[in-house]
């Protein structure tokens, strides 16, 4: 099953990666919860993500890339993630990593949560 989990939380990275909000968001329950690590608070389901993501890729340049998988004690999975944010004129923001913690339902991501590991913040 952990393997199922790996390839359902690289599919939305990739997605995320590449803009595809439709394909990341089929790798999510309809009222997914999501943390809003660029402007705080968490949404709730696709539309709220949509809308996050639409508005966070007019004003930055995200790209993350998960290179770790350790499941927690609660059954969660913990991604480690390297995160490179530029802004729109290509100038370093955040290069770090941060762990998300994902929990799943019936296959898909039913909540994610974010963790700082040593950020090394440039702004």
């Amino acid at each position: 099953m952990e393997n199922q989990f790996e390839n359902t939380i690289k599919k939305a990275y990739t997605a995320f990666n590449e803009r595809n909000i439709d394909s990341a968001l089929s790798t999510m329950q309809p009222d997914v919860q999501w943390s809003k690590a660029w402007e705080g608070g968490y949404i709730s389901g696709h539309g709220e993500i949509k809308q996050y993501w639409t508005r966070q890729w007019t004003e930055i340049n995200p790209n993350v890339e998960p290179i770790g998988f350790a499941e927690r004690p609660n059954g969660s999975l913990e991604v480690t993630v390297h995160q490179h944010v530029k802004d729109l004129q290509d100038g370093l923001i955040f290069d770090g990593l941060v762990k998300h913690i994902y929990n799943f339902e019936n296959g898909l991501i039913k909540t994610m949560d974010i963790e700082l590991i040593n950020p090394i913040n440039l702004s």
